[in-house]
């Protein structure tokens, strides 16, 4: 291998060699499952009941989602999961914005006991308060509705929302912020023109762990959603498939396979945005 006059030959280190395979295989071992989901999602339905499961197929067949997309409500289902993940996604970024930034940049009273109840609140488990949440739901007449979806979605998001962004806004100069003062901004100009651009990558963030946890909910469906069936979601279509005897593998593993292709749509859509949008902030 030739070098430049002068330059130092590259010297691969052993312990790099030993960090990048130990990153493939992790990165397999998460990937797997959903190569396994997609590709029984394209098998047949005698390859999927054998005895004998290999990682592949010679016969790929569309049956499955056939099936998948001949439900009656599948659509309806689709659009509801939709119109719930996106009301928490946009709620809980405006609302964890402004609550961080009154937190991390206003000096009030309890100031101290707020943050250690809103990290409280993240460490209680869902599955704890879904009987409360169902009375409470019941009591104001949400039950069967999308607004019993949405709310509790919104109140496990703000949350983590909140914690993170409080840090994306303490790393903002407070200098800054006196000189669009001095430059005549107002308060509400620099929090919408300044501050929301410098912290956007914290919420986009948020955003996909909010939708992510929003589109894949099945115990507040299950729990919420009792006789109303038009307004089920995506993971209770799940649910047809299931058979006391006989469930439908192949049904169930191609309704996964649609269900996760808005997410990675999500994904690839604000991915830039969160991995390089803090060049933006030091301009």
């Amino acid at each position: 291998m030739s070098t430049r006059p002068g330059a130092r030959p590259r010297v691969r280190r052993p312990w790099r060699s030993v960090a990048d395979g130990a990153a493939v295989l992790i990165a397999a071992a998460v990937a797997f499952p959903l190569y396994w989901m997609v590709l029984s999602a394209f098998k047949p339905a005698g390859e999927i009941r054998s005895d004998r499961p290999v990682p592949w197929t010679l016969s790929p067949s569309l049956d499955a989602f056939r099936r998948v997309f001949a439900q009656e409500d599948f659509g309806r289902y689709f659009l509801n999961s939709l119109l719930v993940a996106g009301t928490v996604v946009v709620a809980s970024a405006l609302l964890a914005f402004l609550a961080a930034t009154a937190v991390a940049r206003f000096r009030f009273r309890l100031r101290t006991t707020l943050l250690i109840l809103i990290l409280t609140a993240q460490m209680v488990p869902v599955e704890a308060l879904t009987i409360p949440l169902f009375f409470l739901m019941r009591d104001i007449g949400a039950l069967n509705t999308l607004l019993s979806l949405v709310l509790p979605h919104l109140a496990f998001s703000l949350p983590f929302a909140i914690w993170m962004l409080r840090g994306f806004v303490k790393a903002v100069p407070e200098a800054l912020e006196e000189q669009a003062f001095i430059d005549g901004a107002s308060r509400t100009r620099f929090l919408w023109q300044i501050l929301f651009p410098l912290v956007l990558p914290g919420l986009v963030a948020t955003s996909v762990f909010s939708f992510i946890s929003t589109w894949n909910d099945f115990l507040f469906a299950k729990s919420f959603i009792i006789s109303a069936t038009e307004n089920s979601t995506l993971p209770m279509a799940l649910l047809v498939f299931f058979d006391t005897e006989t469930p439908d593998w192949g049904g169930v593993m191609a309704a996964s396979t649609v269900m996760t292709v808005p997410v990675l749509v999500f994904f690839v859509c604000v991915h830039r945005r969160l991995v390089s949008g803090l060049g933006g902030a030091v301009k």
